[in-house]
């Protein structure tokens, strides 16, 4: 057997949208484990709060004001947090944005802008930036977050629902075409998820939601998913790419 390592200890991920919800416990996850933590957010504020968190826990972690909005942003953050921390060897898009507008509505185009900006192109300009340093990592890997909305449809949601199924297409492509540089490229697709997006959603209704639509009748955790991204990204997990993978506690599963 080959000596897979389990571990992504000594290795270096930039995660966006960092600040809160799957974010941070990614963050959080990767830190516990050994990496350097590039943490970053839309909020200098809240992504220093993270990076403060994780090093009082003995992790290593440095904060960076990002918007994925911003391709100039984009290139001058990704080149800092290379410089400082000496590599990028894992890239986590997670960053995103939620609305619900009607295919109808006045302020549909905007937020379809918007929403394609920040939930699409943001990936592949990260990736793109971020490529002269993982071509040089012995482990690179790249894991962009999109959403069972990928795979299913929610009412008033077409534009999230477009843009994260361009993640999940940009994915495989990106696969086959960096596949033959060892550059794994990979999807996690979560499900309800308690996280600032479900923040407003009342309590019962989530658990009336959840005991009807997921096999495990309950609403997810942000590590839980961040757990699956870590795998992702480990040494060991150097032949899985072009994968989607739902983290959704079985909501695609389940017919009734």
């Amino acid at each position: 057997m080959s000596d897979a390592v389990r571990s992504v200890r000594g290795l270096t991920v930039l995660v966006t949208g960092a600040a809160s919800g799957m974010g941070r416990a990614t963050a959080e996850v990767f830190a516990a484990d050994g990496a350097n933590v590039a943490v970053t957010d839309y909020t200098l504020e809240g992504a220093d709060a993270v990076a403060h968190a994780i090093a009082a826990k003995g992790g290593k972690a440095k904060a960076w004001k990002l918007d994925v909005g911003d391709k100039a942003s984009i290139e001058t953050v990704v080149d800092e947090i290379a410089r400082h921390f000496g590599a990028l060897d894992c890239v986590v898009n997670n960053a995103g944005i939620a609305g619900f507008k009607s295919i109808d509505s006045e302020e549909y185009e905007a937020l379809w802008g918007r929403m394609i900006q920040v939930c699409l192109t943001a990936h592949q300009r990260i990736i793109r930036a971020a490529l002269p340093y993982l071509r040089r990592s012995k482990s690179p890997r790249i894991v962009n977050i999109a959403s069972t909305e990928a795979l299913g449809a929610t009412a008033l949601d077409s534009a999230y629902s477009a843009a994260k199924a361009g993640v999940t297409g940009l994915t495989r492509a990106l696969a086959v075409e960096l596949g033959p540089e060892g550059i794994t490229v990979n999807c996690v697709c979560p499900g309800p998820i308690h996280t600032g997006m479900t923040q407003a959603i009342p309590e019962e209704q989530k658990t009336i939601y959840a005991k009807r639509r997921t096999a495990l009748r309950r609403y997810g955790r942000p590590e839980e998913v961040a757990h699956v991204t870590l795998s992702l990204c480990l040494p060991a997990s150097s032949y899985i790419t072009g994968t989607t993978i739902p983290v959704d506690g079985g909501l695609m599963a389940r017919n009734a």
